[in-house]
């Protein structure tokens, strides 16, 4: 792998900041033939119902299905697959389930009220929504760990039913990702992809019930098509391509880094792992350890491409810099691959997870530490968070005002209703004014 060239910057050179920039363009907005297609799929789906949907996914799919019934799994079938699961397999499901739970469970949010001097009582009523849609990857790119870190929040949250779409291309279903549904306790399940599922999930059909949010990964005309049907229901997010930013002080394993930017840039040709450090010699060492690394990929064509045209390896002055830069690039997974990751921690304003330390490797993040590996991508996690169960909530107000409460605050809404002209709304609260 000789002819691998990876893109190296310095903090000092002067066209840093535009490099950078380049660096970091992603356009993750469908062209104009993608979103005529998907608008043209959520048409048929919002008028057809199960019909297009069958359709479509006979087309796609190259499924041979004529009704939406063929379609929907039994919760008998999610049993078995789990039960089936090799003892290893069924074990790592079992005890990353239990971390994800453990940790999402203190997300949760309560209610609460409060009560003043007069008598007026204020507050807030958290309620669970009641029907989540999940949209998981089918085939051969499937991931049981979404399943767990999608569903299982959105159970802790109250959610009454999650209704689990996948699409099965040549009815090809992955055991693992219906153990994992089985297991988080998935209510419904259809093997059913693509724009034609997030349709049916965003408008309902004679089959599949309409729900209030759909979450979970996709490719572009799934992310298209949520962004479309937005508002229709909620979304979790448009994600772009996998990133890590790693941040050494040059004193880590450089295998290990190597083989940490190699962990999200199997992804995808488009994921982004990029390294920041102080120490050029170490930028040298991470270089070879690539070299030496990347033919025992099993999927290091993919991984080439991506240290090819997105990775990055940046030269500081220092680890406050190195943070600086960070919060810039808002990454996804932020590594703090040095001795005391505690001290730098104050200095992070932006990014989706932060893996502490040198053992901390980020791969664990996507399966079992707990927290939820749905993240923010392209720099958003300078205004967004992980998924959790405070998305799964939403909030109330609750306002009862005494009698004495709103005679007293009804002259302040008087005065500032009719200063914007709104004389029923002054009147409206003068009605209650004593005296």
């Amino acid at each position: 792998m000789t002819e691998l060239s990876i893109t190296r910057l310095s903090s000092t050179q002067e066209d840093f900041d535009l490099q950078l920039e380049k660096l970091l363009a992603w356009e993750s907005v469908s062209d104009v033939k993608v979103n005529q297609i998907v608008d043209d799929i959520l048409s048929e789906v919002k008028q057809q119902g199960d019909a297009a949907v069958v359709t479509y996914t006979n087309r796609f799919d190259l499924t041979s299905a004529d009704t939406m019934q063929e379609l929907e799994l039994s919760s008998e079938h999610l049993a078995q697959a789990f039960a089936g699961l090799p003892e290893v397999q069924r074990s790592a499901l079992e005890k990353a389930a239990q971390r994800i739970r453990h940790y999402h469970e203190k997300q949760k949010s309560d209610s609460w009220q409060y009560t003043e001097e007069d008598g007026t009582m204020l507050g807030q009523k958290v309620t669970p929504l009641d029907r989540v849609g999940l949209y998981v990857p089918g085939g051969k790119a499937a991931y049981p760990s979404s399943v767990l870190m999608n569903a299982i929040p959105a159970k802790v949250a109250g959610v009454a039913e999650i209704i689990m779409v996948v699409p099965t291309p040549r009815g090809e279903l992955n055991q693992l990702v219906l153990a994992a549904a089985s297991l988080a306790g998935v209510d419904r399940v259809f093997t059913i992809g693509g724009a034609q599922a997030v349709a049916a999930l965003a408008y309902g059909t004679e089959t599949v019930p309409k729900v209030d949010k759909i979450v979970g990964p996709g490719n572009i005309f799934v992310a298209t098509a949520k962004r479309a049907v937005f508002g229709a229901v909620g979304i979790d997010m448009i994600a772009g391509p996998s990133e890590i930013l790693v941040v050494c002080d040059g004193q880590t394993d450089p295998d290990w880094v190597a083989m940490d930017l190699f962990s999200q840039a199997e992804h995808d040709e488009d994921a982004q792992p990029i390294l920041v450090t102080p120490d050029a010699g170490f930028i040298d060492q991470v270089e070879e350890s690539i070299r030496k690394l990347l033919p025992t990929m099993e999927r290091k064509e993919i991984i080439e491409v991506s240290l090819r045209t997105r990775a990055a390896l940046i030269l500081v002055e220092d680890m406050q810099q190195a943070l600086e830069i960070s919060n810039r690039i808002a990454p996804e997974h932020l590594e703090l691959s040095v001795e005391d990751p505690e001290v730098l921690l104050p200095l992070v304003r932006h990014a989706g997870a932060i893996f502490m330390g040198r053992h901390t490797a980020e791969a664990l993040g996507d399966y079992c530490a707990g927290p939820n590996h749905v993240l923010p991508t392209s720099g958003t996690a300078r205004f967004s968070s992980p998924l959790g169960v405070y998305d799964f909530q939403k909030r109330s107000s609750l306002i009862m005002f005494s009698a004495d409460g709103a005679s007293d605050i009804g002259g302040v809404a008087s005065v500032l209703a009719r200063g914007e002209g709104l004389t029923a709304h002054a009147r409206s609260a003068e009605y209650r004014i004593k005296n």
